[in-house]
């Protein structure tokens, strides 16, 4: 039950994140509580619920400061893999001080793409950050999976990392076929319509 739950939220912010941004709000607010608390290996409850307040703090803040909503957006994803990314890259006991730092330098770093390239970086963002938590979630299913969660030798980590390239890969791809018109990529098929803004004809095509 307790990977269901943020393995459901991870694919909802991999796979739709771009498309409405109350629900990346809440969804990245909540992975990222989620993270944070799974860091000291938490009850499931206290992920629920310190994942829940993180839900509401994130759509509170947004909505209190929407002129810089793709600002705080960015940054609590760029928190969330940075939390996920110290899970990765530290093997057995975590060092909260060392992830808080990783998670802190991600979130600047996300606040800023996000802040520069709007939608574009908010797609890479919520791609790996949902990917993130999908395979938080499915770490907690089984066993056999839970790696993916918190990997510890040097081939659990490969694969954890992976598979995370992977799934972010295939998140990305399918937010950009979904959500083409919101990221202001037309079709080449539509280049022929003369009142198509150059800028949004060639957005992520190549120049021809």
């Amino acid at each position: 039950m307790n990977g269901i739950v943020v393995a459901v939220v991870g694919a909802l912010l991999c796979f739709y994140g771009v498309r409405s941004v109350n629900l990346g709000v809440l969804a990245i607010g909540f992975g990222l509580g989620w993270l944070i608390a799974d860091l000291v290996n938490a009850s499931f409850w206290w992920l629920v619920l310190i994942g829940l307040i993180g839900a509401i703090s994130a759509w509170v803040v947004t909505s209190l400061v929407f002129r810089f909503a793709s600002y705080f957006i960015g940054g609590l994803a760029g928190a969330m893999i940075g939390t996920k990314l110290a899970t990765v890259l530290q093997p057995g006991d975590k060092n909260i001080a060392l992830s808080m730092i990783v998670a802190l330098a991600m979130g600047v770093a996300g606040a800023f793409l996000a802040e520069k390239f709007r939608a574009r970086a908010l797609l890479w963002l919520t791609s790996i950050g949902g990917a993130s938590m999908v395979l938080s979630g499915l770490g907690r299913m089984s066993d056999s999976l839970a790696f993916l969660r918190e990997p510890d030798t040097g081939w659990q980590q490969v694969t954890s990392t992976l598979a995370w390239i992977g799934l972010s890969a295939l998140g990305w791809i399918t937010q950009r076929h979904l959500f083409a018109e919101k990221l202001g990529i037309e079709h080449l098929a539509g280049d022929d319509d003369p009142k198509i803004d150059q800028r949004k004809r060639n957005g992520g095509w190549p120049t021809r």
